[in-house]
């Protein structure tokens, strides 16, 4: 068994591509347009799991990111990746850079 991929509800979904490719770096692996009209678009890194970014234009829909606690991505060098998107978008993480132990090794987070 394994994790195939997670899907995420947007309604922008340039400003989404461009934050998960452009920003972290992960790589478009396919898309579609399913029967209903939503566009069904995937990013993902070198092997496993990917991110379903789902659209739909013609729906009105509020995106409720409360049931979303987090997306875990690997990265090269999480200060400066944060820093980075900090200075870009004039924002400020929500949580971190910091340093946790999740029971298997020392992991920077944000």
């Amino acid at each position: 068994m394994e994790v195939i991929h997670t899907a995420i509800w947007t309604t922008d979904l340039d400003q989404m591509k461009e934050f998960f490719i452009d920003d972290i770096g992960l790589e478009h692996q396919k898309d579609f347009v399913g029967d209903d009209g939503v566009t069904n678009y995937y990013v993902g890194g070198e092997e496993g799991a990917t991110i379903q970014l789902k659209h739909d234009p013609d729906a009105d829909i509020e995106v409720d990111p409360s049931g979303i606690a987090h997306v875990a991505i690997s990265v090269d060098d999480t200060n400066e990746l944060v820093e980075s998107l900090e200075e870009r978008e004039d924002c400020q993480a929500v949580d971190g850079p910091k340093t946790i132990n999740d029971g298997v090794a020392d992991r920077r987070i944000a």
